[in-house]
Formats: structure tokens, C-alpha cells, sequence
């Protein structure tokens, strides 16, 4: 569902597919191709969210922003399952593992790879095309070549996998 909040609406984006459960609130922007799954919540209530092109935000993940701190993931970013992304930004190509957390003011360069049930802390910037692993995270070594690949495969597969999404009817 989205959600008007202070006169501000969310602006989806064509072919933006929003799971059911899915809750938009305010100050949100979405883009092209991008992807919502099952019971995520992005709301936008007291800075503005900026989502781009081809991004995936899997099931029950929570993105919000605290005043003055907003919310960005550039294009084909790749959010995991139950991933809490607050005030923070991600940048191109980069995959945020199941169960992280990205704490307000933090950056994660383009094409970087932040491993499952990580944290990072708040104001913390890592070198780009990095896996980050612990909690609180550290790089722990330089991604591959194969590795970068795979990181803007699987923001096109979930841009096709959205698309089959749409298609399906409920039913019941």
C-alpha cells in the first residue's frame, strides 16, 4: 500500500512491482524496474527516500530516515531478506546480505558486498567493490572480477523475477 504522509506521496517509478504486505509511506521515490517484496516497509516520514532503477528490496526488510539524515540506494542495489537500511547510502551494484543492518550516515561504495547479519555503525565508509563481514563490519578481502559480475546479474534476475510476480493473480 502507499501512503500520502504530510503532503508528501511516493513516486513509483514504470513497471515498479510492490509485493502485497508492502507498506510505502511519504517522502519516497522509486525507480524503473525496481522491486518491493512481501511485508517490506519504506517510510519516508521524516526525510526523503531515494530508491533508483532495478533495485530490489526483499522480503521484510525496513527502510527508514531519522530528520535530516535521508535514505538513498543508487541503481541495481540488491537488499536482502529482513535487511534494516536506516538513514544511510548504498551505492551502484551493491548487495546488502539477509538480516544486516546499515546504520544512519554510512556508506557503502558501488559494488560492494556486505556479507549476511552484518552491522555497520553508524558514519562508517569502506573502499568499494569489498566484501564486508562482522558486527560490527570490517572488509575482510577485495571482491573477484566474477564476483562484481554477479552483483548487477542478480539486480537484472530480480527485475525479470518481478515481472513474473506481477503477472501472478491471487488466489484466494
Amino acid at each position: 500500500m502507499v501512503f500520502k504522509f504530510k503532503e508528501k506521496t511516493p513516486n513509483l517509478g514504470n513497471s515498479v512491482f510492490m509485493a502485497k504486505g508492502t507498506q510505502v509511506i511519504g517522502d519516497v521515490k522509486i525507480g524503473d524496474e525496481s522491486s518491493v517484496w512481501y511485508n517490506t516497509v519504506i517510510r519516508g516520514d521524516m526525510a526523503p527516500i531515494t530508491i533508483g532503477k532495478k533495485c530490489n528490496i526483499q522480503d521484510s526488510s525496513v527502510l527508514h530516515v531519522n530528520e535530516g539524515q535521508p535514505l538513498t540506494l543508487e541503481d541495481e542495489v540488491t537488499v536482502g531478506h529482513s535487511v534494516i537500511l536506516h538513514g544511510c547510502t548504498i551505492k551502484h551494484a551493491s548487495l546488502i546480505g539477509m538480516g544486516s543492518i546499515v546504520m544512519n550516515g554510512s556508506v557503502i561504495e558501488e559494488e560492494t558486498m556486505v556479507a549476511a547479519g552484518s552491522l555497520i555503525t553508524e558514519n562508517k565508509t569502506f573502499p568499494p567493490r569489498v566484501l564486508l563481514m562482522g558486527s560490527p563490519a570490517k572488509v575482510i578481502r577485495e571482491l573477484t572480477p566474477a564476483e562484481i559480475a554477479s552483483l548487477h546479474e542478480t539486480a537484472q534476475g530480480y527485475a525479470q523475477n518481478a515481472k513474473e510476480h506481477q503477472r501472478n493473480k491471487e488466489v484466494r
